[in-house]
């Protein structure tokens, strides 16, 4: 999200082709008494069987690590059920899916990180209605927000999977203690911590937005989490739905507040470089240097706890942790930044609707949470599945009623724009265009 899940995947590369087939149990399923064990393992999956033999091709934009976990989450179902599935990662999703439905060569089903792009779909007569299993799930683990997101005119299409939160900050405990730094709980303080940083020759902060075709996306989730806390959630509602336009003075304010830190040199790029150098470097790459001592601290959502290199411990008092990113105004609350995945089919075999029942239920986002590194704010999901402390964390905050939470606003953008000028605009930005051009040349392509 998404994960996360979101649109990039967790780390860079080329797309990849990951198969599920049958096995042991998928055959076991059908001989009943002859393997008692085994079948008793597939009853669960009793529902979904009936489709043994046939296939179901599914794409996405997560790769590698997280493209191998969602593998292992479909196994078990795939070798009770005897569906083979064909998962395809591509790092170039969201051209390559509006490409597929122009050519008519659509997959079976598809995990969107965008909302926006995924209406746009929608309108377009791509996308098949989801069936009433899948809504029956929906309404079961999610609040009618996260339905409304995969919801068109009242039809339901898309059930919700993942979900991130992005308003948080990563830094390093270690370096805390030993420096005698505290966690801010507010804007002022997290100022105040970057003035003193600074005043002792390091740069407090390390970013990057790289990330192939897709770059700039980090830039626009600075962006939502200020206007958020700057403009309050209703004016981030018209915002995104643009009842107001993006040069609007108000969002103008808003970019020169995130300017007030990536276009710092005071503050950026620690470890890596100056302010130009946010643009070329990697998302996956930009954290690191917490690690390091290095950095200080680095904005970035709850799914980047995978993208710590293997042996990290993330915990309160481990290698790396993260902080709420703080209110501005206090009388705006407490706002929360989140996003999410959406699984649509773009076909209606029986076989798909199977597929996409299951990934809607609170079963698969148990046994997806359980692996780690993965969030849902599916209310069927036990709290006690998240091992990872930032995932607990996180899954508290998405199930929180109080929370005041917004979706990614580029993602709910049309994709033209949320997955297209306000990218590159940002990143024009970050390499030196101004505020004024930057936001007026990105109202002037909104459709």
């Amino acid at each position: 999200m998404t994960s996360s899940y979101r649109r990039r995947g967790l780390a860079a590369g080329v797309a990849i082709l990951l198969g599920l087939g049958t096995t042991a149990c998928g055959n076991a399923a059908m001989l009943g008494d002859d393997n008692p064990a085994e079948a008793k393992e597939c009853a669960p999956y009793q529902k979904y069987q009936g489709h043994k033999g046939t296939k179901v091709r599914m794409t996405g934009s997560s790769r590698d690590l997280e493209a191998n976990l969602l593998q292992q989450a479909l196994r078990r179902f795939g070798d009770c059920t005897g569906i083979e599935f064909q998962y395809e990662g591509d790092a170039a999703f969201e051209n390559t899916i509006r490409k597929n439905v122009a050519d008519g060569e659509t997959p079976d089903l598809a995990i969107f990180a965008q909302p926006g792009l995924l209406k746009d779909l929608i309108a377009q007569g791509a996308v098949k209605p989801a069936s009433a299993e899948v809504e029956a799930n929906g309404k079961k683990g999610w609040n009618q927000d996260w339905l409304d997101y995969g919801s068109v005119d009242g039809t339901f299409y898309a059930a919700p999977m993942s979900a991130s939160v992005k308003s948080l900050v990563w830094y390093s405990p270690k370096t805390f203690a030993k420096k005698g730094y505290q966690v801010p709980q507010n804007w002022d303080e997290l100022i105040a911590l970057s003035d003193r940083i600074a005043a002792d020759g390091e740069k407090p902060w390390c970013a990057g937005i790289e990330s192939g075709d897709a770059t700039g996306w980090p830039a626009t989730d600075w962006m939502e989490d200020v206007a958020l806390r700057v403009a309050g959630p209703e004016a981030y509602d018209s915002w995104v739905s643009h009842e107001i336009p993006f040069n609007d003075p108000q969002i103008a304010a808003v970019t020169d507040k995130v300017g007030s830190i990536l276009k710092n040199p005071r503050y950026v790029n620690a470890g890596i470089g100056g302010v130009k150098s946010i643009a070329t470097t990697s998302f996956q790459a930009a954290g690191l240097p917490v690690l390091s001592g290095k950095c200080t601290m680095h904005r970035q959502a709850s799914f980047y706890a995978g993208q710590w290199p293997r042996g990290t411990q993330v915990a309160e008092d481990g290698d790396v942790y993260a902080f709420y990113f703080p209110a501005i105004d206090p009388a705006k609350g407490k706002p929360t930044l989140v996003a999410g995945e959406f699984l649509a089919a773009f076909t209606d075999r029986p076989e798909v609707q199977a597929v996409q029942a299951y990934m809607s239920s609170g079963e698969f986002a148990t046994s997806r949470a359980s692996m780690g590194g993965w969030v849902s704010a599916n209310k069927n999901v036990d709290m006690k599945v998240y091992s990872n402390p930032v995932d607990h964390l996180s899954a508290e905050i998405l199930q929180d009623e109080k929370t005041v939470a917004r979706f990614d606003g580029s993602d709910m953008m049309p994709g033209s724009v949320g997955a297209g000028t306000f990218w590159v605009g940002m990143t024009n930005w970050i390499k030196g265009a101004s505020t004024k051009a930057t936001l007026n040349a990105i109202e002037a392509s909104w459709p």
